[in-house]
């Protein structure tokens, strides 16, 4: 069925858009069936889940960690992490870079926009990108390859298209502006099972599917 449901995803993205599986609280053998139907990248909530996942599974798995950035874990994931999706203020960039930098290698960063209706969501607010003097681009270790949000949690599909239009909007902006010579600005990383279709339609190139491809998660069995 995992491998079913990769097909059917893959039949509708257009091309120029990643999907990342979301694998979180989902056993090895899932993984490793999706591996077999071709899935490489992987996207990981929790850190030491996703330390010990990458232990056992195959090498050239593609990890993405999508979850809220705690620096004290860092240190799980940074030897191998691919990108890292919800860099959500300065304060987490310096510490992706202080624990890239120890480590020797370069880690891809998204930064994480808030523009959802729920003040629960993590992230930039849009004005502080606006006025933001990215230091950052100073960084030797840290490598700011795009953006990240999530729309509103409502069935109202106009408000979901317009916060994903929102991004992409910043997206652009930024492109045009700071990160202008940084061909490695590239990436929107927003659409997740429920509603990744209008994501893709508003211009995301990942997105980040779990339930589409898994099914139902047990919650329960938390115990990160």
């Amino acid at each position: 069925m995992i491998a079913e449901n990769i097909e059917k995803i893959r039949a509708e993205l257009p091309e120029g858009v990643k999907l990342i599986a979301v694998s979180k609280l989902k056993p090895v053998e899932d993984i490793q069936e999706a591996y077999n139907a071709g899935q490489r990248a992987f996207g990981e909530n929790y850190a030491t889940e996703l330390r010990d996942k990458a232990a056992v599974l195959p090498k050239d798995i593609e990890w993405h960690f999508i979850g809220h950035l705690q620096g004290k874990q860092l240190k799980y994931y940074i030897p191998f992490v691919s990108m890292i999706h919800g860099v959500d203020s300065i304060e987490h960039l310096q510490e992706v870079e202080k624990a890239a930098a120890k480590v020797g290698r370069k880690v891809d960063v998204l930064l994480q926009v808030h523009v959802a209706q729920e003040e629960t969501k993590f992230g930039f607010a849009p004005e502080e990108l606006d006025n933001f003097q990215f230091s950052i681009l100073n960084f030797q270790f840290t490598r700011v390859c795009g953006i990240m949000g999530m729309a509103s949690n409502t069935p109202d599909e106009e408000r979901v298209r317009a916060d994903f239009r929102r991004i992409r909007e910043i997206f652009d902006c930024l492109k045009a502006g700071p990160f202008a010579d940084r061909p490695e600005f590239k990436e929107v990383s927003m659409g997740m099972s429920h509603d990744w279709r209008i994501a893709v339609e508003e211009g995301s190139t990942m997105i980040r599917l779990g339930t589409s491809i898994f099914g139902q998660r047990d919650y329960s069995k938390l115990k990160i």
